[in-house]
Formats: C-alpha cells, structure tokens, sequence
C-alpha cells in the first residue's frame, strides 16, 4: 500500500502514473473527485471489479457505476440514448450528475448484474481526469465499507479499505463532499433516483422540466381540456336536447341520464340525443343512454431497468470497433452485454463511483 500527494505539481505525475500502473496490473486505486473519495478498478477487469466489491463488502447484485474522462466516451459505452440525456451531459459534465443509461451490448465487461443499464459521470476534478484519459474508463465506487460514510478524506478511506488497496492517491479534502445526482434515463419521463449535489431546480432552470410528464392527447371530438366539442341538436320548432313530454296523443320516450356518471362524455351523449319529430302518436323519443363505458388501458411496467440504489460510483466499459478508439484499452465482445449503475446511495463517482453512485 502506497499513499502518493496529488496537490502537489512536483509529485502529481509519479503519483498517475503510479495508479495507471496499478489499474492495468489489476489493483485497486483509491482517487479524490469532485464529491467523495472512490475506489477505482479496470472496468474491464472481471476480478478486479470483484475485488472491488469484496473491499467494500458487497456483492454482485450492487455493481459500481462507470467514471469517464470525456463527454464522447457516454456514446461508445450506451445506446439508445435519449435527446435529454445527451442535453444533461452537455450541461452538467464535468459535474456531480451520473445518468442510468442503456448499456452498449458489445462490450466486454462484467460489473455484476447490471441488467442492461450502465451508470455513467465525468467527475469534475483534473487529477481524476487525467487518469481516467489514461486508463480508460474506471469501475468506481464510494471509498468505504458497505453501510459506513463515504470517505472525504484519503485518510478516511485508508482506515475503512486498508491493504486492499494499492495505491492511494492523496488530493486533500473532497469539494463537495457530497454524492451525485442520479437520474435514470431508460425510463420516460426520466426520474431521479437519488437527489445529491446537483439540485433538480438547477436542472429544470437549465433544460426545462424534463421530468414531468407529457400531456396525454385529446380524445376525438374533445377539446385540450377534455370537454366535449359537440352541441345539441336542434329541430325547425327549437326543441333541442331535451325529451318532449306527454301530448294528447300519448308520451314521448324520456331521456336518462345516469346521476352517478362522472364522465364529460357520457353526459354530453345522453344531453344531445336526437329530439322528437311529431307530436301525436308516433312521437320519437330521444335517445338515452346513460353514461358511456370508457376503455381503461392497463398500466404498463416501467422497461427501465436499473442497479440497486445504494449510491455508489461506477466503472466505465469499452466499445469494439469504432467505439475501440474512443475508449483506451477498449475490448469488445459481441456476446457480452452486461453494464449498470450501482445505486446505494454512494458516492457515484470516486467515492462511490461515477454511476448511481455517491460520487
């Protein structure tokens, strides 16, 4: 175990260059991001992800989120990105913002049980920027034990991880000191699923509500508000909507309307049947009704899947092909298809990783 000084410019380069060393031999690193402190490991490293996970004490079902160096990298490890998600990072990256996305199946990787989904952040801090160029992407999680306070110090993180970590990358207090918004994009509208140091209002001043849902379409024959375009029907003697009642000759049929209807539409049918045309025997009645039965439609599952919630950092994959240049020491497998967020409400960058988690 090794504690390198990342404020200073005189020792800031063997310090990198000693966790890029320790990444690519498979070790864990402990870095300081704009949040909390994480713990970091080779995306692309199946057991050092899992040893990442044993020094946290967790298990596969909570896999770390995904930390990146570059905005472009998000469209080399997800597909199926909305418009909004794309606004988001444009906005807010670098920044504490992590983004549940649709992971991209040809990459090689294996964070856990991801179901599909991959967290993503760019942490705003230039040392963990500058590794990350030179890693890659980074499975990332908050700097501690299952369960304890994310670590806002290194030496927070040392006394909670110990020697399951090689290299410890010293960058004085975390600046915030606070985990990162998390919002899950596979779902429509998209939702928060932990609010951290990015404030929703900040977000709808900034893009809009994105988060509200969109008005449903009117109904044929309604206006915007739902009520109904139609009128009543009127004969040449101005009898309009109304059942005539009893003449000489005999009694006209009724209209009904059932008292218990609620709906604009039922009403309105029964309102405006068609009137009578004579008055002796033979007289029409108009039509009613009663309330009109609507169709319900059944409510359909959320299709976002997305990691447990308990805040932690996480890893970033690589793409193959083209995605390949993007991503540094990108490897790709068409018959791979893993890539979620961790969300334990950890850090989702460092600390906790750069996806649901608290970093």
């Amino acid at each position: 175990m090794s504690v390198y000084d990342t404020q200073s410019e005189n020792t800031r380069d063997e310090a990198i260059t000693a966790a890029v060393d320790a990444v690519r031999a498979g070790q864990l690193i402990v870095l300081s991001t704009d949040t909390v402190y994480g713990i970091g490991a080779d995306a692309f490293d199946a057991e050092a992800v899992d040893a990442l996970l044993a020094a946290k004490g967790r298990g596969r079902n909570a896999p770390p989120p995904v930390l990146v160096g570059d905005p472009a990298v998000l469209m080399a490890l997800a597909v199926d990105v909305p418009e909004d998600a794309e606004r988001l990072a444009e906005e807010f990256w670098p920044g504490p913002l992590t983004l549940i996305l649709t992971a991209q199946p040809s990459l090689t990787w294996d964070l856990g049980e991801t179901r599909g989904t991959v967290a993503l952040r760019m942490p705003d801090d230039e040392v963990a920027l500058e590794l990350l160029r030179r890693t890659g992407p980074l499975a990332v999680s908050s700097a501690n034990r299952h369960g304890k306070d994310a670590a806002l110090s290194v030496l927070d993180a040392a006394t909670q991880l110990g020697d399951h970590v090689e290299v410890y990358l010293d960058g004085g207090p975390a600046r915030l000191g606070t985990a990162s918004t998390i919002i899950d994009m596979t779902v429509s509208p998209p939702e928060i699923v932990r609010q951290g140091a990015l404030e929703r209002e900040t977000i709808v001043a900034a893009l809009g509500d994105i988060f509200a849902a969109p008005e449903p379409e009117p109904a044929p024959g309604e206006d915007s508000s739902g009520e109904s375009t139609g009128e009543s029907a009127a004969d040449g003697s101005g009898v309009s909507g109304e059942a005539p009642g009893p003449d000489a000759a005999g009694v006209a049929g009724s209209t009904a309307v059932d008292p218990s209807a609620t709906d604009t539409a039922a009403t309105d049918t029964a309102a405006t049947g068609p009137a009578a045309t004579g008055t002796g025997e033979g007289m029409a009645a108009s039509a009613g009704a009663g309330p009109l039965a609507l169709p319900s439609e059944a409510a359909g599952e959320s299709a976002g899947a997305r990691a447990e919630l308990e805040g932690e950092a996480a890893s970033a994959p690589a793409a193959d092909g083209a995605v390949a240049e993007a991503v540094p020491g990108a490897r790709a497998d068409a018959d791979v298809a893993n890539g979620t967020a961790d969300h334990e409400g950890e850090p989702d960058t460092p600390a906790d990783g750069a996806g649901p988690a608290t970093a």
